[in-house]
């Protein structure tokens, strides 16, 4: 036994001392290497660039195609070429790459590195939900019992036809007595609800609502608000007019709000980083940034790029936030436990 442990002792030894050798020699090769400066010029280019984008994106004009906002609706993504770039400079033996990617790894860890941490936290008593079913879902009872299994006291859908309202309203009825659909919106509560009311976002038809939701904790003014959508076209680029005027007319409603507690619920098509949300964002928290784990991507279902559902707070703590399973709709649902 001694003589095989030793053996197996001399044998990692040997392995980590060939290790050793091949990093010398690497570093050896690299030191001797006299374009080691001069290589990886366009790669250290690259990295400096995408640097300034995530430094500078709230410069980045919108006067052309929105090209300010769509590039802040993707900005995490930006993230992806750090990696990349640092496998082409190895590769092209580039000191001058490799000490570039600094920059921008530094500055995706400043913008995005808290959310790859977890900051949820235990207690709240009020556990919220929203999800876009989309106006095609096949199974909407399904769906239904789906996000009766999340816990949900409180419960907003979105892009609802007026074909599939009924069903809804069937498969929901036993967990949640109290509801109000206002255009293609809906709020289900197990909770009281009162002065529900559509909210003029500008649009010609209904597509947001409050209401007030009587829990045990205290009263809170929940708002659902399914804002239009957004299109990319070569011709028009990122094309986002009547989103951003809806967006501004729902925090000034929000704004205008008396009653202190308020969670807005919603599709909002547009992320914490888009300039366009600003009025809304400038005065209530997400709660994924406050209290999730990670990005909480939402859309698309398939394979998830960027949060433009979301659920916001004001007056109002949050304890967790978390993505929901997969239902036939092409949005996520999320959910969120907060303390009234």
């Amino acid at each position: 036994m001694t003589r095989a442990y030793v053996a197996e002792t001399g044998n990692g030894s040997a392995e980590g001392e060939r290790s050793g050798s091949r990093v010398r020699r690497l570093l050896d090769g690299w030191k001797n290497d006299p374009g080691i400066w001069r290589r990886g010029l366009v790669l250290a280019g690259l990295a400096v660039l995408i640097a300034l984008v995530m430094l500078v994106h709230a410069k980045i004009p919108n006067r052309i195609g929105n090209l300010g906002s769509l590039t802040e609706t993707f900005l995490p993504w930006l993230g992806v070429f750090v990696p990349v770039l640092l496998g082409l400079a190895l590769w092209r033996r580039s000191a001058t790459a490799l000490i570039a990617l600094v920059l921008p790894a530094l500055v995706w860890l400043n913008l995005f590195g808290g959310l790859l941490t977890d900051k949820e936290s235990k207690g709240g008593n009020l556990v919220v939900a929203t999800h876009n079913v989309n106006a095609d879902n096949p199974d909407p009872a399904g769906t239904a019992r789906d996000l009766i299994a999340s816990g949900a006291d409180v419960l907003a859908l979105e892009e609802l036809p007026g074909r599939s309202v009924d069903a809804y309203e069937k498969a929901l009825a036993a967990t949640y007595p109290h509801h109000s659909v206002q255009g293609t919106v809906g709020l289900w509560s197990k909770y009281p609800l009162s002065d529900a009311e559509p909210v003029d976002i500008r649009m010609g038809w209904t597509r947001a609502m409050r209401a007030t939701v009587s829990t045990p904790a205290g009263q809170v003014k929940v708002y659902v608000a399914h804002m239009p959508s957004v299109r990319v076209k070569l011709s028009a680029g990122f094309t986002a007019r009547q989103r951003d005027a809806s967006a501004d007319a729902l925090g000034d409603a929000i704004a205008s709000e008396p009653v202190r507690k308020v969670v807005l619920l919603g599709d909002l098509n547009g992320t914490m980083n888009d300039r366009a949300l600003n009025n809304i964002t400038s005065q209530m928290r997400s709660t994924q940034g406050a209290a999730g784990n990670g990005f909480g991507f939402t859309w698309p279902a398939s394979f998830p790029m960027a949060r433009i559902d979301q659920i916001m707070v004001k007056g109002v703590e949050p304890k967790s936030s978390w993505t929901l399973g997969r239902t036939p709709s092409d949005h996520l649902p999320i959910a969120a436990r907060l303390k009234i």
